[in-house]
């Protein structure tokens, strides 16, 4: 069980809402990718959506037949930015429920605020908050990914919750919508958080200079000239 939203599960003012918050996001993200995107993240915007794309399609048991998937919000935003990272997953979540029907088409507005929206703004704020007053080292960046990452999921369950009791048509009460949404995403972010760590170390062990939300920690480099033996 991820955060995908079927068709009719929300009543429709509720689904148009959602549309218009996620269509105002989405546009949003689209002026601010462009301060983002150039040589270096372009490629890399690719491949995140790619990687998030493959694991959303892998789910692994949770608890009591429940299964979770990476949300990937938090990831691609320290990737690639934040902005680019709400396209990522929103282009994501729109070939998912288009091609195949993962998510309804009528709630791809709530699907996209819960796991594009929600997963960045949280995932990627903590993030940044953190690397701000951590020591500027990758086992930080680390450490400050895994954070994020565990904390925009159970988020990403809150706000459904919330958008349940508005417009849930169905007669589960939102005491166990609640219990069961935000205690299964609670295991499922700390999964979510080991995989957006451990890529986050990965990068910035080869290529520091393409973790967009870490720029800057790694050291510059300097180059040093030995004198010539004349001059010794």
């Amino acid at each position: 069980m991820g955060v995908h939203v079927p068709d009719g599960f929300i009543n429709a003012p509720v689904s148009v809402g959602a549309g218009v918050v996620a269509a105002a996001g989405v546009a949003l993200a689209l002026r601010g990718a462009r301060r983002e995107l150039d040589d270096r993240t372009a490629p890399l915007a690719g491949l995140t959506a790619a990687f998030i794309f493959a694991a959303q399609m892998l789910n692994f048991p949770v608890a009591g037949g429940t299964s979770g998937h990476l949300l990937g919000g938090t990831l691609a935003a320290i990737l690639v930015g934040p902005y680019t990272g709400v396209l990522c997953v929103s282009v994501v979540l729109l070939v998912q429920g288009l091609v195949f029907a993962d998510g309804g088409i009528t709630a791809l507005g709530v699907n996209i605020v819960n796991m594009a929206l929600v997963t960045v703004v949280v995932g990627y704020g903590l993030f940044r908050l953190l690397i701000r007053v951590l020591p500027r080292s990758r086992a930080s960046a680390a450490a400050a990914s895994f954070v994020g990452a565990v904390v925009s999921v159970p988020a990403a369950a809150v706000v459904f919750t919330l958008i349940y009791a508005l417009g849930g048509t169905t007669d589960v009460s939102i005491g166990k919508v609640a219990t069961a949404m935000i205690g299964v995403h609670v295991l499922i972010g700390i999964g979510e958080a080991l995989i957006t760590a451990v890529t986050v170390s990965s990068v910035l062990a080869i290529r520091p200079d393409l973790v967009y939300g870490a720029r800057g920690l790694a050291a510059p480099l300097e180059l040093r000239t030995e004198p010539a033996p004349a001059a010794r």
